[in-house]
């Protein structure tokens, strides 16, 4: 059975992502859960090159900032050509950046209702600011550390949106139930078989076949994972 939760989440999202490393995204995009979620039609994925759209012969899309400082810009030219080709009026642009807003699982869950997001992922030192004036609706950031190329942190963030979608996963409860679901707490701890290996027994309430005290277990366990692990979490 679908969850309520998810019911109002779009059947069909379209992701559009302007790298200069397409590569980066089209490999894991295209494995496990992602690649089927594209097989399914859950979501409509074009990785686009930006070199393509790069100046002269050379295909330029970088250049030294003004003013002066350490490495390079991408030009606005490039980036302002790419994106009046794929953005629409249904369209949100998301610069991957690690001066941006934290993304958490509420935030995929909200972005998951978008009909269309379009990624953009930084390279060097970043991005002529008008790009980002211009264009920009959201900056997001994975956490306080800088990786090499923004098309990474965006395979996260659309893996996070994508595993969202109902039909992609096999049962959509599952990500409900997980850690930041509903609940907001860190998943309990999950055993499968044997039920003893090495001394090492799985607890007799989940062999008891009582699911409605195995229901309440893993609600206890999942609060006393969070109040050790994440107090954060906690009101």
């Amino acid at each position: 059975m679908q969850s309520p939760d998810l019911l109002c989440i779009a059947q069909r999202v379209r992701l559009d992502i302007i790298t200069l490393f397409p590569e980066l995204i089209t490999v894991p995009m295209g494995t496990s859960i992602m690649g089927r979620a594209q097989e399914k039609g859950a979501i409509q994925l074009e990785v686009h090159d930006l070199r393509e759209h790069g100046l002269g012969r050379h295909k330029q899309v970088d250049d030294t900032p003004y003013g002066g400082g350490q490495g390079m810009l991408l030009r606005p030219e490039p980036l302002f050509s790419a994106l009046e080709q794929v953005h629409t009026e249904q369209s949100r642009v998301i610069l991957m950046s690690p001066a941006g807003r934290r993304f958490d699982q509420a935030t995929a869950q909200r972005l998951a209702q978008e009909p269309h997001l379009i990624f953009l992922s930084g390279h060097y030192e970043g991005m002529d600011q008008r790009v980002v004036d211009h264009w920009v609706d959201e900056e997001l950031s994975l956490g306080d550390y800088v990786l090499t190329n923004g098309a990474i942190a965006a395979v996260v963030v659309m893996d996070a949106i994508v595993r969202l979608l109902p039909g992609v996963l096999g049962d959509d409860l599952s990500a409900v139930e997980e850690s930041f679901g509903a609940a907001g707490l860190l998943e309990a701890p999950h055993y499968t078989k044997p039920a003893e290996y090495r001394g090492l027994r799985v607890p007799d309430i989940l062999l008891s076949g009582n699911h409605a005290k195995i229901a309440q277990w893993r609600a206890e366990q999942a609060l006393e994972r969070t109040r050790a692990v994440r107090p954060d979490l906690l009101p």
